[in-house]
């Protein structure tokens, strides 16, 4: 069976599946369909830590399903905006996992991980799979994906 490493851009998922469905990615769902594909060897969600109970339930079910929950502090700025972003945090994770699977999988529509996944897949020949919202997904993480799934109305809760 081929390994697979799995990487959630936990933040990106939730925006442009509320944005675009209005309705929150069936993760249970989807590690099912994936487990039948392969050896899921390691799988990521990066989130934001919030004092809030619902995010605590949810990280806990990301859990419990058999993901590695990876929190990062919600920061407020004194000027109005937040700080939340896992992008390099996520592009270590990916270029370490890389040499050591057959595929990598990003669950992000952010067209910053386009260079990482020409790089790894150049560099270490590994398959890298794309799941995100087709309207809300950079063109340039599509092209760079071996292969890109759409997520749609069947893959959310």
């Amino acid at each position: 069976m081929p390994k697979i490493a799995v990487f959630v851009d936990v933040q990106n998922i939730y925006y442009t599946t509320r944005d675009a469905y209005g309705r929150s990615f069936n993760y249970r769902g989807f590690w099912q369909a994936l487990s039948q594909q392969g050896d899921i060897v390691g799988a990521n969600a990066y989130a934001i830590a919030r004092a809030d109970d619902g995010q605590h339930k949810f990280q806990s079910a990301l859990r419990h399903i058999g993901f590695d929950v990876k929190l990062k502090p919600y920061i407020q700025r004194s000027d109005g905006s937040a700080k939340g972003d896992w992008d390099v945090g996520i592009t270590i994770d990916v270029l370490e996992a890389a040499p050591n699977v057959d595929k990598v999988i990003l669950l992000s529509g952010d067209g910053d991980f386009d260079m990482l996944l020409n790089k790894i897949n150049s560099k270490y020949g590994v398959e890298t799979e794309v799941f995100g919202v087709p309207s809300l997904t950079a063109n340039s993480l599509i092209d760079a994906a071996s292969s890109f799934h759409p997520i749609t109305e069947q893959d959310l809760l």
